[in-house]
């Protein structure tokens, strides 16, 4: 970052993490670390448009100053790289490709931080004309390494520690890892105090039966089952769901005998309605992340991903994992056995646990 530009005027850092849920939310305390470096920085991100509620409320002002519907950043830049790559010599592909690019270039950033460590995020930074660049030795995809001005070697065992490692040498700190803030919305909060006011649920669970590939998921019937057990004890759930889950929602919703409902909602709805939970139970999916980083408890469903890297961080929790099960990131589409050696029972048994404080 030499040169006199920066040094004569707030300095302006570039977050490059453009998806996806989970992996947004464990780099969020890597901007939180440089924004308590910097406090008087711009500091901006670039996110695929699906995901970018998690740094702006819907409906919100992007590029507007920070405010608690915008907490962490002072611009929030979109692209929408899933649909150009579905049709990219479309003009529209076209179009909207370069008013990103022109949007990025005029915010004339002095530093990115690419947490993505991907060949399309590394080759952005350097697009946009950012002399500095800031990414991990070793990348998930190595080529990412090429675009880099400055390589850090990722420490820590959770990826979360490793993110905010990737920061600290442009902070300049060795503080641990910091709390991080989710915008909120006046109006989704009436609107989710109204939702649950109307349902009389005032002690309720969060499912999330869901997950990125089959084998992380665990069957919609004994999420129903457990949403029965939880009702035994006077606590209701609420089924979460993303785009093309709406049958599997709809599998335990049925199933639970009126014990669950689904609900179909924003991320900025989710948030909400994440805070006012009792508790969260799911697998290694972007939601139960927002619920740990909200503090909710959490049980967690594991199967082929790492607790030890991957698993629910920063607040009270029990992760169930067979011993059977095996690491692996192959996006297999049948549920992982050491997963199905868990029961409805051992699910229950932890939330018990979890709800009267225990932490594993």
């Amino acid at each position: 970052m030499s040169g006199g530009s920066a040094s004569q005027r707030a300095l302006r850092i570039l977050v490059v993490r453009l998806s996806a849920m989970g992996d947004v939310i464990h780099s969020m305390p890597a901007a939180a670390l440089l924004r308590m470096a910097f406090p008087s920085a711009h500091i901006g991100w670039v996110i695929e448009e699906r995901w970018a509620e998690l740094l702006c409320a819907r409906s919100r002002d992007r590029l507007g100053p920070r405010s608690p519907a915008k907490p962490l950043v002072d611009a929030v830049h979109t692209v929408n790289m899933k649909a150009w790559r579905w049709a990219p010599f479309s003009d529209e592909t076209w179009r909207e490709g370069l008013a990103s690019l022109r949007e990025l270039r005029g915010e004339k950033y002095d530093v990115a931080v690419d947490l993505q460590g991907a060949i399309r995020s590394a080759l952005l930074a350097q697009i946009i004309g950012t002399p500095a660049r800031f990414g991990f030795d070793r990348p998930r995809e190595y080529a990412a390494s090429l675009f880099y001005t400055t390589r850090v070697v990722a420490r820590g065992t959770h990826i979360i520690e490793q993110h905010v490692s990737l920061a600290r040498p442009l902070a300049g700190a060795d503080a641990g890892v910091p709390e991080i803030e989710f915008p909120r919305d006046e109006q989704t909060e009436q609107w989710c105090d109204y939702q649950l006011s109307q349902r009389n649920m005032r002690d309720f669970a969060i499912l999330n039966p869901g997950a990125g590939w089959g084998a992380k998921q665990w069957p919609a019937e004994r999420y129903a089952e457990v949403a029965r057990g939880l009702a035994d004890r006077g606590v209701m759930s609420l089924v979460n769901f993303g785009p093309g889950e709406e049958s599997l929602a709809q599998a335990v919703e049925q199933a639970s005998d009126g014990a669950a409902e689904a609900v179909s909602c924003s991320i900025t709805e989710l948030i909400a309605i994440m805070r006012r939970a009792s508790l969260f139970i799911g697998g290694d999916t972007g939601p139960l992340h927002l619920a740990a980083s909200l503090h909710v408890p959490v049980v967690g469903i594991y199967g082929p991903t790492d607790p030890a890297r991957n698993g629910p961080f920063g607040t009270r929790s029990i992760v169930l994992r067979s011993p059977s099960s095996a690491t692996t990131h192959a996006r297999r589409s049948r549920p992982d056995e050491g997963m199905l050696a868990i029961t409805p029972a051992d699910v229950l048994a932890a939330t018990t646990q979890v709800l009267r404080g225990g932490i594993v």
